[in-house]
């Protein structure tokens, strides 16, 4: 029997549509149970939270992070955030400095061929087949912006250090205003969408 797919993010690349279609399909095959089984369990988890149910499902049953997100999507649908880009999209991005920050990237990418933008719960990623930038607000007010390009392409640019964001954003830069998204940072994100 083929179960249907999970809920997943509006916005995946075919790369990423594929992994998560690999994902669903393996995991009776890798775990002995199907995602059917997985969600019963994790209805009877005590916890309230996610992070603690995903936790909860790794802990007492071994299961990983990215399957653990796939079962309690379905689980608990209603707490499944990453189908909700919108909500997702106001929440991290409520301060307006921060989001007119995001505005002037996302205007400056607005035409790349292939774009694929997708709101995650702390940061809004672009990808062509891999992702190439993400942004996210900054603690002291602003932007950080993580491009797939290395340190050493810009004097500006600084080592990303547990962003959380993919692992090929090797380099990030602080943008405190609309105005810094310039022709400087322009040329990253068509350098990193270059390599993507």
């Amino acid at each position: 029997m083929t179960e249907a797919p999970a809920a997943k993010p509006a916005s995946m690349t075919e790369r990423q549509e594929k992994w998560f279609a690999s994902v669903l399909e393996s995991m009776a095959r890798e775990t002995g149970k199907t995602v059917d089984e997985w969600v019963a369990i994790a209805r009877t988890c005590q916890e309230t939270r996610p992070n603690a149910r995903k936790a909860w499902l790794k802990e007492h049953h071994g299961l990983g992070t990215n399957r653990a997100s796939i079962v309690l999507a379905r689980a608990f649908p209603a707490t499944a955030m990453w189908d909700k880009p919108d909500d997702l999209r106001g929440t991290l991005w409520a301060d307006a400095r921060s989001r007119a920050i995001l505005e002037a990237v996302e205007a400056a990418v607005a035409d790349y061929p292939g774009l694929v933008a997708a709101q995650r719960k702390a940061f809004t990623a672009f990808s062509r087949e891999f992702q190439f930038a993400a942004i996210k607000p900054a603690k002291s007010g602003g932007a950080v912006l993580g491009l797939a390009v290395t340190p050493d392409a810009d004097p500006s640019l600084a080592e990303p250090k547990a962003e959380g964001w993919s692992e090929r954003l090797r380099a990030k830069v602080l943008l405190g205003v609309p105005a810094e998204v310039d022709a400087s940072i322009r040329a990253l994100l068509q350098q990193a969408w270059e390599r993507s």
